[in-house]
């Protein structure tokens, strides 16, 4: 089970992960007053035998939890749970550059092997996932959460296993705050901890 705090968190790292944590967000346009999604970290856990940082998002009937490791390399996918499947990914996936490297023009891409398991274990699919990040714009932003300065990446996946993630995607990442626009279009309205360097 992972391990959740309450412990309020004074600083960030610059990818926000540590226990405690939480985001709000709903979909671009939507009014306040309308439901919102919730991102929580829940700490670290075990994920395919390998210690990982679990972080969840819920919702409108949403409900996925994602696996990840960090390190002087940047941000690493392990893998992800939705309600009855499991999906593993190895070489794990990048989502994210070393903290030096950002900056407008970068791109890094890679694949992963990839593998969906139902909750008996059973091997739905497998196949290949290639995926590219370009960082487009640096730019400075308002939302319903404040006004941030952001990096505009844009992601490119494909994969053979019936096309578990769209084709392109575009989001807006903030050092020390985290996705102020997800890659699904949903766009930041709270946070529980003070950012620094990011926003004002």
């Amino acid at each position: 089970m992972p391990v959740s705090s309450s412990t309020p968190v004074g600083s960030v790292s610059f990818y926000p992960q540590e226990a405690g944590l939480s985001w709000t967000y709903l979909g671009e346009g939507e009014t306040p007053g309308q439901p919102a999604y919730t991102l929580r970290t829940l700490g670290p856990t075990l994920f395919q035998s390998q210690p990982v940082l679990a972080s969840q998002l819920t919702g409108r009937g949403a409900d996925q939890t994602w696996y990840r490791t960090s390190d002087e390399g940047g941000v690493l996918l392990l893998g992800f749970r939705k309600p009855g499947v499991t999906v593993t990914l190895s070489p794990a996936w990048r989502e994210a550059p070393p903290e030096s490297a950002w900056r407008v023009g970068l791109n890094w891409e890679g694949s992963s092997q990839i593998v969906v398991l139902s909750d008996d274990g059973k091997e739905q699919a497998r196949g290949t996932l290639r995926y590219r990040y370009d960082v487009q714009d640096r730019r400075e932003v308002r939302t319903p959460a404040g006004t941030f300065t952001v990096y505009v990446v844009t992601r490119q996946i494909s994969d053979d296993v019936g096309g578990l993630f769209p084709a392109t995607q575009q989001y807006w990442f903030a050092p020390y705050v985290g996705e102020v626009r997800t890659p699904e279009g949903l766009l930041l309205t709270g946070r529980n901890f003070a950012a620094r360097g990011g926003g004002r």
